[in-house]
C-alpha cells in the first residue's frame, strides 16, 4: 500500500466502545452473538490485535463504531416519525 494512500485506522478497545455507544460489556458482546435476543447483524466485529493465532487481544475500528452509531440514531428518528 503506498503510504501517500494510507488510511489511519484507529481502535478502540471495549471500554473505549462502552463510551462510544452507551452498552455495557454484556450488551456489547450480546450484539455479537447470533444467539442473543440482543444481537444486531450491524453491530462491528472486533479485529485481533497481535500476528499470532493465540492472540487474544482485540479492538473494534473506530470508524465502524461511528457508523454503527450513525446507523442507530437513523433507525431511532425514523421510527420516531
Amino acid at each position: 500500500m503506498d503510504a501517500n494512500n494510507a488510511k489511519a485506522q484507529i481502535v478502540l478497545r471495549r471500554p473505549e466502545v462502552e463510551v462510544r455507544t452507551g452498552l455495557a460489556r454484556s450488551t456489547i458482546y450480546d450484539r455479537m452473538n447470533p444467539s442473543s435476543k440482543r444481537y444486531d447483524k450491524h453491530f462491528p466485529k472486533p479485529v485481533r490485535l497481535g500476528s499470532s493465532n493465540n492472540a487474544k487481544a482485540v479492538g473494534w475500528l473506530e470508524s465502524e463504531i461511528s457508523q454503527w452509531v450513525d446507523l442507530c440514531i437513523s433507525q431511532g428518528r425514523q421510527q420516531a416519525q
